[in-house]
């Protein structure tokens, strides 16, 4: 049985959703759920004032409601599912290390933020920093899948040291800044100087790039892991074409101003 938080009303303030993840609710009952406190601007809120719940503790959630200034959902979660019905506000998802999370809209900024495991889908856009490294962290994101249907703010998978982003539409600039390690797939157009101080990470792109002068060109092949990662995109919904799979990409490799081992692969055209 799915267990259903629904928005009594728009908050006033920003609301802190923390925890609230389908491997914690599903130890609880329907009153030890409204019971549970959030931050509502300055001051603590139970959940049961802004939620109406209904069904009892299950790790099956479906929050709904036009949640763009509720943060954090999802955030840190370990396991079930949790689906948003509406926008979410900034930080979903992040920190999760299991499960999946699903936002049926738009997600905000810092969605999959330093997130360790599990998968977060958005059928919307995302903002800035989908998937990176907040400020004074080493790394951001450490493992897991973010898969995008819509558009992606600038420097998405910012610090990625593992696991996968892939977005279906536009990516915003810099992407990949400063990543370690780990996948990102570009079916739109990629903003300008995408893998600035990339080390070791690899970049997808469907579309031509402006690219930073401390990349070079290396060749033009047919990599096998790409056509893997395409075949399995497609399998989960992502618009992948035959063309792109069995095409060829020109391999660009920096950034030479760090190990000079990330690349930039670039379907042709012609």
């Amino acid at each position: 049985m799915t267990l259903t938080l629904t928005l009594r009303d728009a908050p006033v303030a920003p609301v802190r959703a923390e925890g609230l993840g389908g491997e914690r609710l599903a130890r609880l009952s329907r009153s030890e759920i409204e019971r549970l406190e959030l931050w509502h601007g300055n001051r603590r809120a139970a959940l049961g004032d802004l939620f109406a719940v209904s069904g009892d503790g299950s790790d099956d959630v479906r929050i709904d409601g036009d949640l763009a200034r509720v943060a954090g959902l999802g955030a840190g979660m370990a396991g079930g599912r949790l689906t948003i019905a509406g926008r979410a506000g900034p930080h979903a998802g992040a920190g999760m290390t299991g499960g999946e999370l699903l936002v049926d809209g738009d997600a905000g900024d810092w969605a999959g933020a330093e997130m360790r495991g599990g998968r977060l889908v958005v059928r919307g856009s995302a903002g800035r920093r989908l998937g990176g490294a907040y400020a004074g962290s080493r790394a951001g994101m450490r493992g897991g899948e973010i898969l995008v249907h819509g558009d992606a703010g600038a420097e998405a998978g910012a610090g990625l040291r593992r696991g996968l982003i892939a977005v279906a539409g536009r990516v915003g600039e810099a992407a990949g800044l400063s990543a370690l390690a780990g996948t990102i797939v570009a079916f739109g157009p990629l903003g300008a100087h995408p893998g600035a101080g990339m080390r070791r990470a690899s970049i997808v792109a469907m579309t031509a790039a402006t690219l930073l002068p401390t990349y070079a060109k290396a060749c033009a092949y047919r990599p096998l892991f790409v056509r893997m990662l395409l075949r399995r995109l497609r399998e989960v919904g992502l618009p992948v074409t035959d063309a792109q799979i069995e095409g060829r990409y020109t391999r660009w490799s920096g950034d030479v101003l760090e190990l000079g081992r990330g690349e930039i692969l670039i379907l042709e055209t012609r």
